[in-house]
């Protein structure tokens, strides 16, 4: 027992003169610290000027990829003044009798309700004992017969009418189909969709941007095969 505790007293002083030895002075752990802080000052400026130069050259492949494509705000603009002109400027010419058959359809079968709608609300007046016989909506169709029920005649009407509106609502909405059509093919047009990509994963230290503490990135690069 008187062993064992001799060993473990040596152990400890052994212990206690190693560290007080090999322990760093207050000017070697400031010499240290400031060591480290360089390196990963240096370490910092390194990734730095990596993701700078990694940055211009995709702005610099960007634009020379998109220099001979159309830019999306003119084509959103020309299809705002003319439909159809987007679809030609992005190429796509054959849209064009789509977007002019639709609303040219719909512009067609609004004139054709809104004749009708007409023609009924003059039946209605015309039939209405309440109002004077004066022809002010213009003369009763020949398609009406006199004897109609005035009451059909008035929901035919409304009926006409509120068709008319949703054809209205139609031609605003295939306008703006034609707009958001062309904006986003111009927009689209830049992407690589073709069957020869691939994925390639990259993992690489960074530097957080808030805390300046490092870390790490992920990115998937899509290239050609």
């Amino acid at each position: 027992m008187r062993n064992w505790i001799a060993c473990s007293s040596f152990s400890i002083l052994f212990l206690s003169i190693s560290i007080f030895l090999y322990a760093p002075t207050p000017g070697q752990s400031q010499q240290l610290n400031n060591s480290l802080s360089s390196q990963f000052r240096s370490f910092s400026a390194d990734t730095d000027i990596r993701y700078k130069n990694l940055k211009f050259a995709n702005d610099t492949t960007s634009k020379r990829v998109n220099a001979d494509l159309p830019d999306p705000t003119n084509v959103l603009y020309k299809s705002m003044i003319i439909p159809g002109w987007g679809q030609i400027v992005n190429n796509q010419a054959w849209k064009v009798p789509i977007v002019y058959a639709t609303l040219g359809g719909l512009g067609y079968y609004s004139v054709h309700l809104t004749k009708k709608y007409h023609d009924y609300r003059a039946a209605y007046y015309n039939l209405n004992p309440d109002t004077p016989d004066d022809l002010r909506f213009g003369s009763t169709p020949s398609y009406i017969p006199e004897s109609a029920n005035l009451n059909e005649v008035r929901d035919l009407r409304n009926q006409v009418r509120n068709n008319r509106d949703l054809v209205y609502v139609g031609i605003v909405l295939a306008y703006g189909l034609n707009i958001i059509d062309a904006y986003v093919f111009a927009h689209m047009r830049s992407f690589d969709v073709s069957k020869d990509l691939s994925m390639r994963p990259r993992v690489k230290p960074a530097v957080m941007a808030q805390s300046n503490m490092p870390g790490i990135t992920l990115s998937i690069d899509l290239i050609t095969k």
